[in-house]
């Protein structure tokens, strides 16, 4: 924990999760690719637009094939730049939308921090082969955990690893799929797989043939304009370093005094009157500490996360807020527990 702090507070960039919706037909690719229209080049085309600079590259929390769409991904990068998704000019291009910015700790691996993908498969019901009943069993003898190295391209065949944890499911003529994470070209792949095949013996969908990859699938990736990435889970981690706001001290003390309330509770069952008469005093008490903290009046924005407060002040007024040998800060972190003070 300490050493999250202090890398945070030894850093000038922060982490900041873009939230896009796009159109797969309207792009070449998904990753930046010379000559082609992409995903990441057009949102790095929003970003210039809006001045905003960032450092190395774009990472994603789910990486679509070409032609593939999403209602929901997520792209990562890290800035210096203090970004607020309601002073941008610029949030959308052709094809590609930003509809939510989320800031986060910076330099992380954003990829491995996504707990689930959720995607969903609707292909036209008249070029569907197979029947529901045997769709249905496919779905259930394909999902799990289990080494799906037949059910990717050459290129996701080259991986190291090819185990992930899948399920699918199908429902009115589409198929939903879940997992955290997935190979090339898989979900695609196995589409074909579970609505076309009709002579593969459904019994030979084995752990044993999924592990010594002799299931003998041959099908090829139905077409990606079908497919779209519904919407990406955090894992419990991320979700934990995320960042949301806090409207002003008040709000911070009213979330402080919650909590404080929760924990006094969980400790007293069966509380007195005396005992709340106690924890009001304790209340009161934290009001009058906060009061007393000089150049408080210099905070311009305040969020907050799991592990710690972040206070947002001009350059010129950081020093004098953090006070002399750092007092104020001191002072600050008795009442709000851990904090870092950036610069606006």
């Amino acid at each position: 924990m300490d050493k999250l702090i202090r890398d945070f507070e030894n850093t000038k960039y922060f982490g900041y999760m873009f939230f896009i919706e796009y159109d797969g037909q309207k792009f070449e690719s998904f990753d930046e690719n010379p000559n082609k229209k992409s995903v990441k080049a057009e949102f790095r085309k929003i970003l210039e637009s809006n001045k905003i600079k960032i450092f190395k590259g774009i990472q994603q929390a789910g990486r679509t094939d070409a032609n593939v769409s999403a209602k929901e991904n997520i792209l990562y990068i890290n800035s210096k730049d203090v970004i607020d998704f309601f002073k941008l000019k610029f949030l959308e291009i052709e094809g590609l939308k930003i509809n939510k910015i989320v800031r986060t700790l910076p330099f992380l691996e954003f990829p491995q921090m996504i707990e689930k993908r959720y995607y969903i498969y609707e292909y036209p019901e008249n070029l569907v082969k197979n029947n529901e009943e045997r769709i249905s069993q496919i779905c259930e003898k394909v999902s799990g955990k289990r080494d799906f190295y037949e059910f990717t391209s050459e290129k996701g065949k080259k991986l190291k690893n090819h185990i992930r944890e899948v399920f699918v499911k199908y429902e009115n003529g589409r198929l939903y799929f879940v997992g955290d994470g997935f190979l090339p070209q898989q979900v695609r792949i196995m589409s074909n797989f579970i609505l076309n095949n009709t002579k593969f013996d459904i019994e030979k969908l084995n752990d044993e043939n999924f592990e010594n990859k002799k299931l003998g699938i041959k099908d090829k990736a139905l077409d990606g304009k079908y497919l779209t990435l519904e919407k990406v889970e955090f894992s419990e981690e991320l979700e934990k370093m995320r960042f949301f706001d806090v409207e002003n001290i008040e709000e911070l003390v009213a979330l402080k005094n919650k909590k404080n309330r929760e924990n006094f509770e969980k400790e007293n069952l069966g509380i007195t009157n005396l005992e709340k008469t106690d924890f009001k005093i304790k209340i009161n008490n934290l009001n009058e500490e906060l009061e007393n903290i000089e150049k408080i009046g210099k905070i311009r924005k305040i969020e907050k996360n799991s592990y710690f407060t972040v206070f947002f002040v001009e350059k010129k007024d950081k020093g004098e807020f953090i006070g002399k040998n750092g007092k104020n800060i001191r002072k600050l972190k008795k009442i709000f527990g851990d904090i870092v003070v950036k610069e606006m």
